[in-house]
């Protein structure tokens, strides 16, 4: 690939900023639009509006000035695979790069509406933030493409492909299928991924790293049928119980994850201080945090495991007899450099040695997505870092996540030598897939020019 030259971009950043300042009212307008758009991508929700949401996304793109629009799905067997995912092209001028640019447009479902302050599919503005199902996640980040690519125009020096995909919340079920499939169409240089999050408002941040993800059904069984637990308990504990001991089995006295096996990265250069963590967590007052070391290094670069869901009788519908079986639903976030697969047979291996009072232990295996971790000195690395400090005024931290983007795998599985970005358009304040989602508008317009920077210092790149 091209390398990005270490001097200013020819053209003036002071006026540059001054295009993205006056484009972005439509902008706004842009993403209000999309927000109004109910593009649940979960199957238990009407799946035109997410068709409606690829037309809308490719009319802005259009109206971007990029010349080859498409909307596409990946193809099976039995046809079309997904949900539809829009794909714009320019290609690029003789000698420079490919930079792919990617977000998605489809949304979690809105939850109880009782939750939310107003309508979540009506955006409303409140104290410079723009509040709404999408707004945030990640419908901000087709507008930071679409704003970076109206700002520049035809003084483009890169060549552009813009990928919105259309199942992101559902975890991106067709999405390898999709990029082998259409590997040529979206080959690229550099790759953006505008769906992360920034350090906080008025301090931008790369996302170097990602946590991968294994995740299982356990159950544990102790009768065959269920019996009277006043005629039977006692020398028999119920499947609840003995579920409760294995799960504890999981974690030490301090909260760390006790599974042999595991793997943990280097501590992170910048903490989370824990007032602001509890805060943006909305943790209890008295309740103490687990683990050991930095906050930053056990939510990016350490084990987390957690119960995400358990089948067993409802407290309503209780009978008084012991439950022959329950199931528990583990998720476990593993750190970068974890190969999944070892961290399931791990799991698993531990699962099964702590069987309580001889129950038997069927451990089901779930989804597994890879952690991530960037290098921080390429020379995409160092033209985000000059972008990101020219339009906030202030240089970006680097941070990880504690949530995983599995796709940036098959990223990497299809397009081993391109520079993987990831971008953030969120805050701590967003509350992406929550009641009352929204984004700072503000801090929206300065990932516009940030964005459009960097693909200028791209396009200014040596040859």
């Amino acid at each position: 690939m091209t390398t990005a030259n270490t001097s200013p971009v020819p053209d003036d950043v002071a006026h540059l900023r001054e295009t993205v300042a006056g484009l972005f009212p439509a902008l706004r307008a842009d993403l209000e639009a999309l927000v109004r758009i109910p593009s649940v991508s979960n199957a238990a929700f009407d799946q035109a509006h997410v068709a409606a949401s690829a037309d809308a996304v490719a009319a802005l793109l259009r109206d971007a000035g990029m010349p080859e629009v498409q909307i596409l799905h990946a193809t099976g067997v039995a046809g079309p695979l997904g949900a539809p995912a829009v794909v714009a092209r320019r290609p690029a001028p003789e000698g420079a790069p490919t930079v792919l640019l990617y977000a998605h447009h489809d949304v979690q479902p809105p939850g109880d509406d009782a939750d939310w302050d107003g309508d979540p599919f009506e955006p409303v503005e409140r104290d410079g933030r723009l509040y709404g199902r999408g707004a945030a996640d990640d419908k901000a980040g087709v507008v930071a493409h679409v704003g970076a690519l109206r700002a520049l125009g035809d003084e483009l020096g890169v060549g552009v492909t813009v990928f919105v995909e259309g199942e992101e919340e559902v975890g991106s079920p067709s999405f390898l299928p999709f990029l082998t499939q259409h590997r040529d169409l979206l080959a690229a240089d550099v790759i953006v991924v505008a769906d992360s999050t920034n350090w906080k408002v008025g301090v931008p941040a790369l996302t170097t790293s990602l946590r991968g993800l294994v995740d299982c059904d356990v159950e544990v069984a102790v009768l065959d049928h269920a019996v009277h637990s006043g005629m039977f308990g006692g020398p028999v504990l119920d499947a609840l119980t003995l579920l409760s001991r294995l799960i504890t089995t999981l974690h030490d006295d301090a909260g760390n994850v006790a599974v042999a096996g595991l793997v943990a990265a280097d501590e992170p250069e910048v903490d989370y201080a824990e007032a602001d963590f509890r805060a943006d967590a909305g943790i209890l007052d008295g309740v103490r945090l687990a683990g050991d070391g930095t906050l930053s290094g056990r939510l990016w670069t350490k084990p987390a495991l957690s119960v995400i869901g358990i089948d067993a009788p409802s407290v309503a519908r209780a009978s008084n007899t012991l439950v022959p079986a329950a199931t528990a639903k583990l998720s476990l976030r593993l750190a970068p450099g974890q190969d999944p697969a070892a961290a399931m047979t791990a799991l698993r291996a531990h699962l099964e040695a702590h069987a309580p009072f001889g129950a038997r232990v069927t451990v089901r295996d779930g989804e597994q997505g890879k952690p991530f971790q960037a290098p921080g000195d390429s020379a995409a690395m160092q033209a985000a870092r000059w972008a990101f400090e020219t339009s906030w005024g202030t240089p970006p931290v680097d941070i990880g996540v504690g949530g995983s983007i599995p796709f940036i795998a098959d990223l990497l599985e299809v397009f081993p030598e391109a520079s993987i970005l990831v971008t953030g358009v969120e805050d701590p304040d967003s509350r992406a897939h929550g009641a009352n989602e929204s984004v700072h508008l503000a801090e929206l317009e300065k990932v516009v020019l940030a964005e459009a920077l960097l693909l200028a210092r791209l396009g200014f790149g040596e040859r």
